[in-house]
């Protein structure tokens, strides 16, 4: 079955189509993929993954279906809620 996974920085973006056998997980997905060569920044074990937008808690149990799409969510910078504080106070 085909799946893809993405990741996405500000400078640079990659969607990966990946070929893997039925039963495979959302982590094994991401390993597969090669995309610690793109972004060698991820640490597979530990990053926030998704699948089309929705958290998955346990990657290492989640199984895929063909289809899927595994989004590896990078760390916020600042709250969002702070980041729109200090937007209305620079218009202000």
């Amino acid at each position: 079955m085909r799946v893809e996974v993405a990741y996405a920085r500000p400078d640079k973006q990659q969607i990966l189509e990946v070929a893997v056998p039925e039963g495979t997980t959302a982590l094994e997905a991401v390993k597969a993929s090669g995309i610690v060569d793109v972004f060698p920044e991820i640490n597979p074990d530990e990053i926030d993954m998704g699948v089309f937008g929705k958290v998955v808690k346990k990657p290492a149990s989640h199984v895929l279906q063909e289809g899927d799409r595994v989004e590896l969510y990078r760390p916020l910078i600042i709250d969002p809620k702070q980041a729109r504080l200090n937007r209305a106070k620079k218009k202000a």
